[in-house]
C-alpha cells in the first residue's frame, strides 16, 4: 500500500520517510524565485522575508508531477492512497484527481484513491498519520477508503493570528477590520468548516482569545483523556509553550503533537500562528 501527501500537512520532515509516505511539495514563489516547501525552503526564511516587506506567493504541485507518480504506482500494480490539502483551499486536489482520471484511460485497473481531507495543516497532517496507523494494521484498500474520510470529517482546526493584515491580503477579512483589528488587539479564532477557513469568534488580546480556544476545545473534544492534540506555530515559541501549558493543565490529553508551520501555509498566515488540532466526538 502506498501512501502520499502534500507538504501542507506540516507533518516533520523525517516522518515521511520513516514510516513510508510519499511527499508533494507544494511551491513558494519568493523575491522572484521559485522553491519546494520542506525539501528547497524553510519557515523561518519566509518570516524574516515578510518582516522584510517581502509577499511570498504559493502554487500547487504540478500535474507532471501527480502523473508521474501515479503512473510508477499503477506499472507497479501498487494500491495507493492520497491525503490530499482541503480542496477549497488549493486546486491541488483537483489536479490529482484529473491526473488519476486521465491515467485510467491507460490504467483501467490502477486502484488509486484520492482522501480529499477537507483540512490543512497538522489538520491534515492527523489524517496522515491515520492512514499509517491503518495500513500498519493490515487494512485493507477499500477498508481505508471507506475510513479515512469518516476520520478527516471529525478533525477540528481553531487558530488565532498575530496580525490580521496577512488575513486581510488572502480575503479572509477586510482591510478595514485588519485595521481595526490592530488598534484594538483583536484576535479571531478561526476554524475550517467544509473545508474553507470561518471566522467565529473576535476576543480582544491574545491570552483571552487561547483561553477561549480551550474552551471550545472542550466543548467539542469532550473527554481529552485519551486523545492526541496536534500544536503548530509559525515562528513564536514562548507562545507556543503557554499555549501547550494551558492545554496540559485545562484538558489533561493523553499526548500533544507539536510541529511547525511550514513554508506554504506560513506564507499565507505570518508569524505568530498558532493552531490548535483534535478529534471531535
Amino acid at each position: 500500500m502506498k501512501i502520499f501527501t502534500d507538504s501542507a500537512c506540516d507533518l516533520p520532515k523525517g516522518y515521511y520517510e520513516e514510516h513510508q509516505v510519499s511527499l508533494f511539495p507544494l511551491r513558494v514563489h519568493l523575491n522572484g524565485q521559485e522553491y519546494e516547501d520542506v525539501f528547497g525552503i524553510e519557515p523561518e526564511e519566509i518570516y524574516k522575508a515578510i518582516a522584510a516587506g517581502a509577499q511570498p506567493k504559493t502554487s500547487q504541485v504540478s500535474p507532471e508531477t501527480f502523473y508521474q507518480a501515479f503512473e510508477e504506482a499503477a506499472k507497479n500494480n501498487e494500491e495507493a492512497i492520497y491525503i490530499a490539502f482541503s480542496s477549497p483551499l488549493s486546486g491541488t486536489c483537483q489536479t490529482a484527481m484529473m491526473m488519476r482520471n486521465e491515467l485510467l484511460e491507460t490504467y483501467p485497473n490502477m486502484k488509486l484513491a484520492i482522501i480529499d481531507t477537507k483540512c490543512a495543516s497538522l489538520g491534515q497532517g492527523f489524517v496522515v498519520k491515520e492512514a499509517v496507523k491503518l495500513r500498519d494494521e493490515g487494512k485493507t484498500f477499500e477498508e481505508m477508503v471507506e475510513q479515512l474520510p469518516q476520520y478527516a470529517a471529525k478533525v477540528e482546526h481553531l487558530f488565532t493570528v498575530a496580525d490580521l493584515d496577512y488575513l486581510a491580503k488572502g480575503g479572509r477579512v477586510s482591510k478595514t477590520s485588519a485595521f481595526v483589528g490592530g488598534l484594538l488587539n483583536i484576535k479571531p479564532i478561526l476554524n475550517v468548516e467544509d473545508g474553507k477557513l470561518i471566522p467565529i469568534e473576535k476576543i480582544r488580546g491574545h491570552k483571552k482569545a487561547i483561553n477561549r480556544m480551550i474552551d471550545i476545545m472542550a466543548e467539542r473534544g469532550g473527554d481529552f483523556s485519551e486523545k492526541v492534540v496536534g500544536l503548530s506555530h509559525s515562528n513564536d515559541e514562548q507562545l507556543l509553550a503557554d499555549v501547550k501549558k494551558a492545554i496540559e493543565e485545562r484538558l489533561q490529553p493523553k499526548a500533544i503533537d507539536v510541529t511547525n508551520i511550514g513554508a506554504v501555509i506560513g506564507s499565507h498566515v505570518g508569524s505568530g500562528t498558532i493552531a490548535i488540532f483534535f478529534t471531535n466526538d
